[in-house]
């Protein structure tokens, strides 16, 4: 009876975090574009309910930033609601990489 809670919360976790990221960025993962609290946009590699360098906080994640050179809260967000400007920075500026 614990195992199956368990799975049924750690599933819908998963879920409330992809819906969180569809409505943000409308992207179900992969490479979003996100913003620092510093206001500095670049791209990242998101997938929901894994974290391989970064600490998961609900809608956020705490990550360093490689634009400002700091740690700092991200969140996801739209491209579309960037300007031109924003856009062309976001897709200039990654993260690490995973491998």
């Amino acid at each position: 009876m614990r195992r199956r809670r368990a799975v049924v919360l750690g599933v819908a976790s998963v879920l409330v975090e992809i819906s969180g990221l569809w409505l943000r960025a409308g992207r179900l993962g992969g490479k979003v574009v996100v913003r620092c609290r510093s206001g500095h946009v670049y791209t990242t590699i998101w997938i929901p309910g894994v974290s391989m360098k970064s600490l998961r906080l609900g809608f956020w994640r705490f990550q360093r930033c490689p634009v400002g050179a700091h740690w700092s809260i991200v969140t996801p967000v739209r491209e579309s609601d960037l300007s031109e400007r924003e856009q062309r920075l976001a897709r200039g500026q990654k993260d690490i990489r995973l491998a």
